[in-house]
């Protein structure tokens, strides 16, 4: 399983919530405490949102530890609201197109978790990407393909009831092929303006999910796992549910699969 860590609020050092921390992002790579697989050094990525409206995205399969330039752009770069994440692969090849986060236009996602047989559902859900999004698509993990899926499915109107149906067309694809559904999907996304955060999973396993605010800057961090040794300042998100943060304000509602609007072009 995978760790990662999202960030909103005043412009600052991505170093600061991904690299310095006593148990950073870097720390998680390779000891995390919250997950399954301890290491997750199956390549690194992150996001981030400056002067213009899509996000910058600089990933590689190297285990993040092993990167220096991933050391140096966090240390100087400067967002207000950017994504990092360590894979630990579940499903695709370790390659840099196959490291999270995946963008599309304005919009970033990132992911912890899995859909179970994913090798005997993935043509079925393939099959279900209108024409433009299976073009659009350049890894083979099932976290994009969840991505693509939520795309096709309203992710620009109606974000999180994207997911919801994206979510709810892998369970019927399960299903369609003969085999039990298994969703595990901690995931945030973002439009650069507005930052969502998902704990889902179909059995009681879900990835852990976290969120503070950061004193320093006002702002608000989602996280795996918490990244200093002040864990009574982190909240647990349940399972079955979505933050919602928008200028500093935090709203958390249930989520669950439900009703699948496809697109066909």
């Amino acid at each position: 399983m995978c760790r990662w860590i999202a960030y909103s609020g005043a412009e600052i050092f991505i170093d600061h919530i991904v690299t310095a921390p006593g148990h950073s992002l870097i720390e998680q790579a390779h000891s995390a405490d919250k997950a399954k697989t301890k290491v997750n050094g199956d390549g690194f990525g992150m996001a981030w949102y400056g002067a213009k409206p899509t996000p910058a995205l600089y990933r590689d399969n190297l285990p993040a530890w092993a990167d220096p330039n991933l050391i140096s752009i966090a240390r100087h770069v400067k967002s207000p609201l950017f994504f990092a994440h360590v894979r630990a692969s579940t499903s695709g090849s370790l390659s840099r197109d196959n490291c999270h986060p995946f963008v599309h236009d304005h919009w970033a996602f990132m992911h912890n978790g899995q859909i179970g047989d994913y090798p005997v559902v993935r043509r079925t859900l393939e099959a279900g990407l209108s024409h433009a999004a299976y073009a659009a698509r350049i890894g083979n993990t099932d976290s994009e393909l969840i991505f693509k899926l939520a795309i096709d499915r309203g992710l620009e109107i109606d974000p999180v009831g994207a997911f919801a149906r994206a979510l709810a067309t892998v369970e019927e694809a399960a299903l369609l092929v003969g085999v039990k559904p298994l969703i595990r999907f901690t995931s945030a996304f973002t439009d650069g303006k507005r930052l969502f955060a998902v704990r889902y999973a179909s059995d009681r396993f879900a990835p852990s999910l976290f969120w503070t605010r950061v004193p320093a800057s006002h702002g608000i961090c989602v996280a795996s796992e918490p990244f200093d040794d002040e864990s009574q300042a982190w909240t647990a998100v349940p399972s079955g549910h979505c933050l919602t943060i928008i200028n500093g304000d935090v709203t958390m509602v249930p989520f669950a699969p439900a009703g699948p609007v496809r697109k066909t072009a």
